[in-house]
């Protein structure tokens, strides 16, 4: 007889069963994978399975929401009875070998009609009277991007100011100092409407009431090659009011430079309001991040070569792009490949693994793995335009080329005539490409020439020059 049960004090899942001890115990998600610590032996035996995990020497958080799988080396786990227990951390649901992570939200919250009654109250109250910003970054999967960079910048220049993260459950690391508040909790609800300032970088979706007082700073996520909003192909009348709706939600928007602000004010219908063109936050540590520190932590040795693959996500499919095999991409170039998928992969995706692989996708902050990597291989993803902030060579993997660019999302400008790499459409050629030492300096007039057109306003001072305005403008009391 096997059986589940959960220590709350402790956070663990605790299996036990009769007979020899188990050789190997593992509960395995999609992004997260925790060994069970066995002990007994002879009549009876005992898994523990920690609730918590450390990524990449990190803090111990959480697993994150997710399916998880049972696995006891030679223990049939079909007899393990069904359970669902309510952490003040997340919420686990046990049925034989087959576990759920879910938020740390109780099921009259999480219900429609709970929701619905939140949202109620939510539109209901004053707000806007904290002097607190809520910020969001990728829909609360991360706590990354410009906002956690105006958030590392506020702590030090307004200590004062609350500083609300909202995540999608609470394996989400947020920023010293900040407070994490779980998407569609009472708390999260609360602070959506108490305080001052919202900073996001995406949509804000689910319905907002602005409060008396209330701003909302756009920070966006990159500069676009790729189509967006309105420029999208293909009519569709229902997308164009959503995003006018959407646009008149933002007080600001922040643009990396004159070419994003330019594409972003049109395909957005943002007229008639202030576009802060500062250069991105997010990109302020590559001026003076040498990668040391997040060699170490992903443990990555001084000396040697890394790769960063780091594709965007297609509109035809929800996973990572299968291009590269990393870990025969690891053998080919002797070097460490770090894998880095698109937000919108996150969730739906998996780590990929191998030697001398290491998958990145859930990595907070995209630009320390910038200044780690001694090279990029994107093919449309606007990280390019943060990347040739440190000069180093870029590669652009294109086999789609033409299914992207005509029917998928089209361009603003033609990639291969501006890129400021090769572009390549297999494997082999991107490795041949990589192995040339000749090619940096056959694109070197081009990547100064992209440089000076994108990277202009990059100088290690972004962050400041926005918090500076939020605090003249009284956005926030400093």
């Amino acid at each position: 007889m096997t059986t589940a049960r959960i220590d709350e004090q402790a956070e663990r899942l605790i299996i036990a069963g009769v007979g020899p001890r188990p050789a190997s115990a593992v509960l395995a998600g999609a992004r997260a994978r925790v060994d069970g610590v066995i002990t007994g032996g002879g009549k009876t035996w005992k898994a523990a399975f920690p609730l918590r995990a450390s990524r990449w020497g990190g803090e111990e958080l959480p697993l994150p929401s997710g399916s998880y799988r049972l696995a006891v080396d030679a223990v049939d786990l079909s007899a393990i009875e069904s359970e669902v227990r309510l952490l003040p951390t997340l919420r686990i649901s046990i049925h034989r070998a087959d576990v759920e992570i879910a938020p740390p939200l109780d099921q009259e919250n999480e219900s429609p009609g709970g929701q619905a009654a939140l949202e109620a109250s939510y539109a209901a109250q004053a707000g806007g009277d904290e002097n607190a910003v809520f910020f969001e970054s990728f829909y609360g999967q991360s706590a990354g991007c410009n906002p956690r960079a105006i958030d590392r910048e506020l702590a030090r220049r307004a200590p004062g100011v609350t500083r609300y993260w909202s995540v999608v459950d609470l394996s989400v690391p947020v920023p010293e100092g900040a407070v994490a508040i779980v998407e569609g909790s009472p708390e999260w609800w609360r602070a959506r409407g108490a305080a001052r300032l919202l900073i996001v970088n995406d949509w804000l979706r689910r319905r907002f009431a602005r409060k008396a007082g209330q701003k909302v700073l756009q920070t966006w996520h990159g500069t676009p090659l790729k189509r967006l909003a309105l420029h999208r192909p293909g009519f569709d009348p229902r997308r164009m009011a959503a995003v006018v709706k959407e646009s008149r939600r933002w007080d600001v928007l922040l643009a990396q430079n004159l070419y994003a602000e330019r594409i972003l004010k049109r395909a957005y219908a943002f007229f008639g309001k202030p576009i802060w063109t500062d250069g991105y936050p997010r990109n302020d540590m590559l001026s003076t991040d040498d990668g040391a520190a997040t060699r170490a932590q992903l443990g990555i040795a001084e000396d040697e070569k890394v790769l960063l693959y780091a594709p965007t996500w297609r509109d035809d499919r929800s996973e990572i792009v299968d291009f590269v095999d990393p870990q025969l991409l690891a053998e080919q170039t002797d070097a460490v490949v770090l894998v880095r998928g698109h937000s919108r992969t996150l969730r739906p995706g998996k780590d990929h693994g191998g030697a001398r692989v290491i998958d990145v996708t859930g990595f907070s902050e995209t630009a320390r793995l910038l200044s780690v990597a001694d090279a990029l291989i994107t093919d449309y993803s606007s990280v390019m335009f943060d990347f040739s902030v440190t000069g180093k060579p870029m590669y652009f993997l294109v086999p789609d080329l033409e299914h992207y660019r005509g029917q998928l999302r089209g361009f603003y400008f033609d990639l291969a005539q501006r890129s400021p790499g090769p572009l390549v459409g297999s494997q082999d050629e991107l490795v041949a490409a990589v192995l040339d030492e000749g090619v940096p300096a056959q694109y070197a007039e081009r990547y100064a020439a992209w440089r000076r057109q994108f990277n202009g306003l990059d100088d290690g001072h972004a962050a400041e020059r926005v918090v500076s305005r939020l605090i003249d403008l009284g956005y926030i009391d400093g």
